[in-house]
């Protein structure tokens, strides 16, 4: 963030370079703020002054701008500026009112831009009040907030859905001037983002004046981030004035070689994690960030059982305890860490001025998320961001690879906009009817202002109202379905108290797995069977899954220490320290992992199918290549590679689409269906994120040289069609997704006053409405919901599409005596285990061995 009092600001100072000074312009600022400038020998960037212009004008605005170029000052400063020309004394002074809401897609980014915005503010000496409102937030303040409010206000998109939803929200956001939305491209590629859109849109009503002002550094398409900044009114569309910068040094990013044949499976890294030490004892801070929060386990583990300097080393993820993760922020912020392991809870905006390095463990799945990452070095606009990227196998290679030509290119990959999903429409809608009794009609037109829900047709609309309302016509005869009431006047009002509160405590989008809070206790024993826990401070929360998998006595890592399970008491898991020499199990969490991105997929397609591209790539690399080429092919940058082969009693195929696990496993799950069907008896298969490996009981080579258009048949488009179809009505996953879908739009609460229910009582009250709906409302809201979020999440269903659109014609076959060195990273994920750590890499080491040295044989 550029608001901090350091040597090395994200403004030039006077004393800079030409190349630097010759960017800055004449400060139209107040006194006041030319003197806290000047004080520290800074100016303003020209796009900081061009943003304030464009608001001061009353027009909204994008900001898209380099790590580094002062964009949170930029966001902040035309709010700073006008509530700093407040008259000193009377009643415009006394009374208590939001001016500025600020909304950010992280609680951590939230904190960290009010501790150091606090800074100016004092300095300058301006009676500006600052607050955070996150779900960390004590109620009673929350409280507090509504009745009076800060001038400033920061949040996230659920708190900022439960103000809307407020009876006294006209009021509060009544002199609401500006809105502030950070990294804007984060919040708008989820179903966090269609719900921010539609609260939007009330605020568009509740404060028309105001202005928003969203702030980013990736982005692909600008113009639809400035259409959702400001949606449309009456059907005509608008647009945000966009403000972009120019320039900046390119990041210093570097492959880490370690000089050690990394294998061809697996993603921890453990190879090098000596090097990632040696790397954090050479700089001041370093982030070293990972995919997943069992990697983050994993990896500070291995780095504290390195640590013979005693560095202090922290961890940071989104199931640790809050605070826990405030003390690390505050440790960080005051330059008292020299590394922390973090997953995506800090890869955006957090600005730490003394981050010298960041370190990304495994492949970064995508270019915009790396140049994210990579910002948080060097955290200034004319100095290069450092970075290393630390592949965990010779297929991350490739993908480190395409993304170090992808960030040199500046190639963005951010989705594309989404469409709104009915489940988040069907909670605004209750929320709306919390707030104050709607009028159908004016809250349709409200709704359809909102970029994500633009094309949303009435008869859409009136279907959500309806199953709101009565839970749609299978279930309208159980009163506990109905949320809101039509009255005489044609408005709908919230049925009671009661429902308004449940409204208040399911709020939200996310839906992770149930969890039990972990608590280091000194648990003793009673009688047998019984546990007597003895105080202690609660650790986090890992899955409620996970904790049912233990047994008193097991270990697992969690919140960086080696823990002793001993018992679950009620929410709870009970643990204790652990003594040496135990071999812990690291909880694992559902939907943890990013996908492939279809720019850096194409990237590594590339890079394979071209062997004048090979010399940047490591020796390894290239050798396995070479390998591949002689015992097979390697597909061309738009072709599909299909290998058929024997390996003991079964027959193999494998195909390489490079397309990403999400759309290989429902490639897989398709093709299983089709060759089950052409009596070749498939067995099972196995997915990554480069190809799947089907095994058979009978020989396709024996098909395909029969019948040469098998394989055509095989991958042609119109599995996507009936096969897609038959498969999800059998599919266990769409109940799952439906699962998700119903707790969204209300039909089944998770959270009541003063209990919760566990995931076993989701899963059978959604699955038996599940079964009914199908039954007896196939076209049913929620079955709508769940399908859609399917095709565009769960299955990735449109880039299968595409690409079985690239490959049509474009299948090469090579029909093998043995496997190949290609085939050998896909087949080790074929009954994988979920083993971690040394164990894990043994048995991946000894699996890869034998199947290359049958390969290479």
């Amino acid at each position: 963030m550029a608001i901090k009092a350091s040597s090395e600001p994200d403004f030039p100072p006077a004393s800079a370079p030409p190349s630097a000074r010759i960017r800055l312009a004449p400060s139209p600022l107040p006194p006041v703020f030319e003197r806290w400038f000047a004080g520290r020998g800074w100016r303003p960037w020209p796009h900081q002054l061009d943003l304030l212009a464009t608001v001061e004008g009353g027009r909204s605005a994008l900001l898209v701008a380099p790590t580094g170029a002062g964009k949170t000052l930029a966001g902040f400063l035309p709010s700073l500026v006008d509530l700093a020309g407040r008259p000193a004394t009377g009643p415009e002074r006394d009374r208590a009112r939001l001016h500025t809401l600020y909304v950010s897609p992280l609680k951590a980014l939230a904190v960290d831009i009010a501790r150091n915005l606090e800074m100016p503010i004092a300095e300058m000496g301006l009676p500006i009040r600052v607050e955070t409102r996150t779900g960390d937030t004590p109620a009673h303040k929350r409280t507090r907030q509504v009745s009076r409010p800060p001038d400033i206000l920061l949040t996230t998109p659920e708190q900022l859905a439960l103000l809307v939803a407020h009876r006294e929200a006209s009021e509060l956001f009544a002199d609401l001037k500006h809105i502030v939305l950070d990294e804007l491209h984060a919040l708008v590629t989820s179903k966090r983002g269609d719900l921010l859109s539609l609260d939007l849109a009330r605020l568009r009503r509740l404060a028309p004046e105001a202005c928003a002002i969203g702030l980013s550094a990736t982005v692909r398409e600008p113009d639809e981030l400035r259409k959702y900044l400001v949606g449309q009114v009456l059907g005509e569309e608008r647009k945000a004035e966009l403000v972009v910068v120019q320039g900046g040094a390119a990041p210093d990013l570097r492959l880490l070689e370690t000089g050690l044949t990394l294998p061809l499976s697996g993603h921890t890294a453990w190879q090098s994690m000596p090097a990632i030490y040696d790397l954090i004892r050479q700089h001041r801070t370093v982030l070293v960030f990972v995919n997943t929060r069992l990697q983050a386990e994993y990896t500070f583990q291995e780095l504290w059982r390195l640590n013979d300097d005693t560095l202090p080393i922290a961890l940071h993820h989104g199931s640790l305890d809050v605070g826990q993760r405030r003390r690390v922020e505050t440790a960080m912020a005051a330059g008292q860490l020299r590394a922390i392991v973090c997953t995506a809870t800090l890869d955006l905006g957090i600005d730490w001025g003394d981050v010298d390095l960041v370190i990304n463990v495994g492949a970064p799945k995508g270019a915009s998320r790396i140049m994210q990452r990579i910002g948080r070095a060097n955290h200034r606009m004319d100095e290069p961001s450092k970075a290393y990227l630390v592949p965990g196998n010779r297929f991350e290679m490739l993908e480190c690879q395409a993304a170090l030509d992808l960030v040199e290119a500046a190639a963005q990959d951010t989705p594309d906009a989404r469409i709104g999903a009915l489940d988040v429409l069907a909670q605004h809608v209750l929320g709306m009817a919390c707030a104050d009794a709607f009028d159908p009609v004016a809250l349709y037109d409200e709704i359809v202002s909102a970029a994500p829900y633009a094309g949303l047709p009435w008869e859409h609309f009136e279907a959500v109202v309806d199953y709101v309302a009565t839970g749609g016509y299978a279930l309208r005869a159980y009163e506990r379905f109905a949320k809101i009431l039509k009255g005489a006047d044609g408005r709908y009002r919230v049925r009671d108290a009661r429902t308004a509160q449940q409204y208040r405590m399911n709020i939200g989008t996310i839906i992770e797995a149930t969890s039990v809070k972990v608590r280091l206790t000194r648990a003793l024993r009673g009688k047998p069977g019984t546990l007597i826990p003895r105080g202690g401070r609660i650790l986090g929360e890992i899955e409620e899954g996970f904790a049912e998998t233990l047994t008193a006595g097991d270990t697992f890592l969690f919140a960086g220490e080696v823990l002793r399970f001993e018992g679950l008491s009620e929410d709870e898991c009970l643990v204790t320290r652990a003594g040496p020499g135990t071999d812990p199990a690291i909880p694992s969490y559902a939907g943890a992992k990013f996908p492939l991105s279809t720019f850096l997929a194409a990237r590594v397609r590339a890079l394979i199918a071209d062997p004048f591209e090979w010399d940047k790539l490591p020796r390894q690399i290239t050798d396995y290549l070479v390998q591949q080429r002689k015992r097979s092919v390697l597909p061309g940058a738009q072709d599909l590679l299909v290998e058929s082969f024997p390996r003991g009693k079964l027959r193999y195929l494998t195909a390489f689409p490079f397309e990403g696990r999400l759309a290989h496993q429902t490639l897989g799950m398709l093709l299983t269906r089709r060759l089950e069907r052409a009596r070749l008896q498939p067995l099972g298969f196995a997915a990554n994120d480069y190809g799947i490996a089907i095994w058979l009981n009978r020989d396709v080579a024996e098909r395909i040289a029969i019948d040469p258009g098998f394989l055509d048949a095989l991958f042609a488009e119109d599995m996507l069609g009936d096969d897609l179809e038959a498969w999800l009505d059998e599919s266990a996953m769409m109940k799952r997704t439906f699962r998700q879908c119903a707790v969204i739009a209300g039909l089944i609460e998770r959270r009541f006053p003063g209990q919760k229910k566990t995931g076993r009582q989701v899963t059978i009250s959604t699955d038996l409405i599940y079964d009914v709906l199908r039954k007896h409302q196939p076209d049913h809201l929620l079955l709508r919901a769940a399908r859609q979020d399917a095709a565009t999440g769960l299955l990735d269903v449109r880039r299968l599409g595409m690409m079985l659109r690239r490959i049509q014609g474009r299948i090469t076959y090579r029909a093998l005596d043995r496997v190949s060195p290609l085939s050998v990273s896909v087949m080790l994920e074929i009954g994988r285990e979920k083993v971690y750590g040394e164990g894990a890499d043994a048995i991946l080491a000894e699996a890869e061995a034998e199947l290359l040295e049958e390969a290479l044989a």
